[in-house]
Formats: structure tokens, C-alpha cells, sequence
């Protein structure tokens, strides 16, 4: 566990990089994290390390096939934190191992996908309290990422329910892997059992 300015510039004798970056992302630690998912490493992208603070990186964005918007009216198509909350995580992939080796549901919500169009049905969830959700983050990279979860939240200002395809998700990267989870805003995020078991499958599923 090191700061970002510590960060090695060959991180390639590493199996696994997990990314954790609050507010500004150093140039110095950015391109080492990209050259070593692009040679051949897995890149675990965490919670803050998608967000508006990225956006003036050369490498990130690019490489993740994200955009973001600036930070404004949601409901206008921009971006948009909101915490704390209290949200819901589906399973959209009950097949694929990081979403379901050894991990157990607290039970079903009703969940309509965003990116497909079908209709609202039942998938595997769990809830994070005091956490924090990011809306309308968008990818530039079409199809090329594998979905992995999704997120629900009722904004309680407004009752307006959300639900995007963009609580998890692995794409391809050069030689390597690149997985993102949204959770991880709190402590509280991590001592979930459900969402901890994801992050550990996260890091031995094997990757194709």
C-alpha cells in the first residue's frame, strides 16, 4: 500500500495493481498504472479513481474508455456525485466469476439494464449505506467492456429512481485487463461481505 507519489515506474513484476486515487492523479503514477495493464498486467480501478478530478489526464480517460462530463444537472446528461447514500448494487453477470464465485446476495431488486433496453426484472443484489454513487459516467469505447454490475438509487430530493449499468465493468487492454468497481467511498463499502468477496474475485479470476 503506497501513496501515488511513491508509485514504481515498472510495475510489471506485479500480478495485480489495485488503483485507489482521490482528487488529483500524478502523471507519474498514471502512466506506469497504463503502461502496466497495456503490457500485460490487471489493472483494479476502485471507486474515486473514475471520477471529474481525471479528467485533465493525458493517459486515464483514454485508456479506460471513459468520459466525463463537467460536473452539473444530471438529468441533462452530466455528471454527477451525490453522497452519502444508500444505494443498491445488482448482479448483471451471474455467470462470470468475479460477480459469483463464493459470493452471496442479500436477496433480489427490481432492476431495469440502461445500455440494453430490456425490460425491469429481478437480479441478485446487495445495498451499501453512507457510500457514494456517480452518475452518468460514459463510455467511449462502444461494446468493447464486459458489464459486470449496475447500481440502483432513489434521490430522495427528488424521488427520481436511477438505475445505470455502471457499478462494474472489465474490458481488454492491450496485453492486459482492466476491471472497475464503483463501490468503495467508505470503510463500511470494504466490511461488506458481498462487495468484499467481489473485490477478492476481482483479483484471482482468470481473465479471457
Amino acid at each position: 500500500l503506497i501513496h501515488q507519489k511513491d508509485t514504481p515506474a515498472d510495475l510489471s513484476k506485479y500480478s495485480a495493481v489495485f488503483a485507489f486515487v482521490h482528487h488529483e492523479l500524478l502523471e507519474s503514477a498514471e502512466k506506469p498504472m497504463v503502461d502496466y495493464a497495456n503490457g500485460g498486467g490487471r489493472l483494479i480501478v476502485l471507486h474515486h479513481s473514475i471520477s471529474w478530478a481525471r479528467a485533465k489526464n493525458k493517459y486515464w480517460f483514454p485508456t479506460l474508455g471513459m468520459k466525463l462530463s463537467p460536473p452539473g444537472d444530471p438529468d441533462q446528461g452530466f455528471y454527477k456525485y451525490v453522497n452519502p447514500v444508500t444505494y443498491t448494487v445488482v448482479n448483471l453477470a451471474p455467470g462470470n466469476y468475479i460477480t459469483s464465485h463464493n459470493v452471496k446476495y442479500e436477496g433480489k431488486t427490481s432492476y431495469k439494464r440502461s445500455d440494453l433496453g430490456t425490460p425491469e426484472q429481478e437480479y441478485p443484489s446487495f445495498t451499501l449505506e453512507n457510500s457514494e454513487v456517480y452518475l452518468n459516467h460514459v463510455f467511449t469505447d462502444g461494446k468493447d467492456k464486459t458489464i459486470l454490475m449496475g447500481f440502483k438509487w432513489q434521490d430522495p430530493k427528488t424521488g427520481k429512481v436511477w438505475m445505470q449499468d455502471r457499478a462494474g465493468w472489465y474490458k481488454k487492454a492491450e496485453k492486459g485487463w482492466i476491471i472497475y468497481l464503483q463501490p468503495g467511498h467508505s470503510i463500511t463499502d470494504f466490511e461488506n461481505a458481498t462487495y468484499s468477496q467481489i473485490v477478492l474475485n476481482s483479483l484471482q479470476a482468470k481473465m479471457k
